[in-house]
């Protein structure tokens, strides 16, 4: 389970440090893709592989069904981490995440998601507000 919060700088040749903590349970090789709110997802390899298996069960005939799938393998591609624990972002997913200098890594359960800070913060200062109101809805469905 991938959890905390790390934060890093982006190199001149778009590298980033992955946490070690994150390191050890992503594996060898993973998938960096594009994420949802302004960030990265990455993915280790078996759940990436459940994640594709339940994109596969969308409707074929559902444009948002497409859309959604597109989203994500579009953007897919496979990685290693080097010697020094870091991964090159292209930069089409860069400008997807709008990542620039500083970078946060945070652990959600499953998967990591990569942000740039400035937009990590802005997410968080919407989402303190609401945070009562999404807590309502959880607890809708038994959360």
């Amino acid at each position: 389970m991938f959890i905390g919060e790390y934060q890093h700088s982006i190199d001149t040749k778009g590298r980033i440090i992955i946490p070690s903590r994150f390191r050890e349970e992503l594996g060898f090789k993973f998938i960096l893709t594009k994420g949802l709110d302004n960030c990265l997802f990455i993915y280790p390899m078996d759940e990436w592989k459940n994640f594709e298996d339940k994109l596969k069960q969308l409707p074929l005939t559902s444009k948002d069904a497409r859309a959604f799938v597109r989203h994500f393998f579009s953007g897919a591609i496979e990685c290693e981490v080097d010697k020094q624990g870091r991964i090159t972002i292209p930069q089409h997913l860069r400008e997807h995440a709008k990542i620039d200098k500083e970078v946060i890594t945070i652990g959600v359960s499953t998967r990591v998601e990569v942000w740039d800070k400035d937009e990590w913060e802005r997410y968080n200062d919407d989402a303190n507000l609401s945070y009562d109101s999404i807590a309502e809805k959880m607890a809708e469905l038994g959360i």
